[in-house]
């Protein structure tokens, strides 16, 4: 390549890395493994820097797809023995922490193929065939992928709000018992 291909590949990168990043850590839930989908995906637009028409909507695409292959090899299925001990979340007065943190739990438990859809449609605001695009499948593959998604979706957060309303009724039982 030359120097100014070389140029526009690093402002590029400079510029689109961190929200390439966010999309992968969102498609797969850990932040090593979106470095990883996203690295391994800049290398290989490297090489074809200077072929693509649309190097943003083609980074996109390469990392939701690394993305969702990562968690699928072998080794990524391994956990460590800290991964036994659970994670204790404290109350954020601002809210919007919580609420991002339970959304986030919530997408874990959904497919990797339909958590990559809800985030290229509602996240990165792609339209059903830009989203198609991205994901290499049809419009309809993505319209159903998307509905079941926000099926799934909606029931976790239904469960988790319902055994939340659940323990915040047996706390006030068992504050009446004592007086």
């Amino acid at each position: 390549m030359n120097a100014d291909a070389d140029e526009g590949f690093r402002e590029f990168v400079n510029a689109r890395f961190q929200p390439l990043r966010a999309l992968a850590y969102v498609t797969c839930g850990d932040w090593q493994t979106a470095e990883d989908a996203v690295t391994s995906s800049l290398q290989r637009l490297y090489l074809r820097w200077h072929k693509v028409a649309s190097p943003d909507s083609y980074a996109r695409t390469m990392v939701v797809r690394a993305a969702i292959g990562e968690k699928r090899r072998p080794w990524r299925r391994e956990r460590s023995a800290g991964d036994a001990f659970p994670d204790v979340a404290g109350p954020d007065p601002s809210g919007d922490v919580d609420e991002r943190l339970r959304l986030r739990a919530a997408l874990r438990q959904i497919a990797p193929r339909q958590r990559a859809v809800l985030v290229l449609r509602f996240m990165e605001g792609l339209s059903v065939e830009e989203t198609a695009e991205a994901m290499g499948c049809s419009a309809g593959t993505v319209k159903s992928q998307s509905s079941r998604g926000l099926d799934t979706l909606r029931a976790v957060l239904a469960l988790e709000n319902s055994e939340e309303t659940r323990k915040g009724a047996d706390r006030v039982l068992s504050d009446r018992g004592r007086a």
